[in-house]
């Protein structure tokens, strides 16, 4: 008896004939993007379905040159604005037909390294980066060897990648300033970082701002009042509390808008004061809960979909080969000032901050 052949495995063409389309419309539909009819998106799906057609990826990346992965580095996705940047760039790049695989750093060098080795050698198509030891000699020179297009978040490296920068100093300095003229001098600012040293570019940045918009009124900031806290063995909730009990203690605090925003509304409420009669509270970032807790927060927000979209259009111009002359660029989010109820003017409760 001969033996039975193999059938035939049903490949991208059969799809294309079977839906009466292009080979180049039945893989663009296949692969996700968005420059398809709606009519041509449902032939090539039909035909999917009557053929039980499964691509082969690893064949399309060999034969394209193309993985349509991004890998996407962030320091940790529990932090709430890296949870919904993550958000944005996925849906971002899943219209343009690409996956992003999302991996934590941790802010440990050592990972990183490994996680940028990992993208080469698995062929991401391009990058984006957050790392969390921007300064580390290794890991400078591991974002360097990558061999695709590459973009950087908010971080100061020497790096010939592109980068897009969160203008921290700008929107802290505009922080500053309306509490200030709000009659507020005794204002804290309170930061997260792990680890504590050496400290990354966005609290750098917004320490910068805090004491520009000071040094803008002729005053300086209060040096005990700029509170950067390790995470990994420190409590906000500790150190606020400490402050608030102090003679002097602040009219208003200026927290990053992640767990040490919890601490600080924490360390207020145990020591009895009230938002905003007592102290005015203003979040850097806007997490979920700003909106409905009472009162409202005011926040200087960031948005996380410009973020995705001049990643994207970074990144893609990269990869396309659009931008393969040009030097490396340098796209800015300005960060929003958003005022709600958690703010007043200093012994003042009848007026809300505008």
């Amino acid at each position: 008896m001969k033996p039975s052949l193999k059938p035939r495995s049903v490949n991208i063409r059969d799809v294309a004939e079977r839906a009466g389309v292009s080979l180049g419309s039945a893989s663009r539909v296949i692969n996700g993007a968005v420059n398809v009819t709606e009519d041509t998106r449902e032939r090539v799906l039909a035909a999917i379905a009557e053929l039980n057609y499964r691509p082969n990826h690893i064949a399309q990346s060999l034969r394209l040159r193309t993985s349509r992965t991004i890998g996407c580095m962030l320091t940790d996705v529990t932090n709430a604005l890296y949870a919904a940047l993550f958000r944005a760039l996925e849906e971002r790049f899943r219209a343009e037909g690409y996956m992003v695989l999302l991996a934590n750093g941790l802010n440990d060098p050592r990972r990183e390294i490994d996680i940028l080795s990992t993208f080469r050698s698995r062929g991401m198509d391009g990058v984006i980066l957050a790392p969390g030891n921007e300064r580390h000699p290794e890991v400078v020179a591991a974002v360097e060897a990558l061999s695709v297009p590459a973009v950087i978040l908010d971080r100061d490296m020497r790096s010939n990648k592109d980068r897009v920068l969160f203008e921290q100093v700008a929107g802290v300095r505009q922080v500053t300033d309306n509490l200030l003229k709000w009659g507020h001098r005794r204002i804290a600012l309170v930061l997260g970082q792990t680890p504590l040293s050496p400290l990354r570019r966005p609290m750098r940045r917004r320490i910068e701002g805090f004491r520009a918009g000071f040094a803008e009124h002729g005053l300086a900031a209060s040096e005990d009042f700029i509170v950067c806290i390790d995470e990994a063995c420190d409590s906000a909730f500790e150190r606020v509390k400490r402050m608030l009990a102090g003679a002097n203690r602040p009219t208003a605090i200026l927290a990053q808008g992640t767990n040490i925003l919890n601490e600080c509304l924490n360390a207020i409420n145990a020591a009895g004061l009230r938002i905003p009669t007592d102290i005015s509270v203003v979040t850097i970032g806007d997490p979920v809960f700003a909106r409905t807790y009472v009162p409202p927060l005011t926040t200087l927000r960031l948005s996380t979909q410009q973020i995705a979209d001049a990643s994207a259009e970074l990144l893609l111009a990269r990869i396309h080969g659009d931008a393969a002359s040009v030097p490396p660029r340098t796209l800015r989010i300005a960060a929003e000032w958003i005022p709600r109820g958690s703010c007043t003017p200093v012994n003042n409760t009848e007026v809300a901050c505008r």
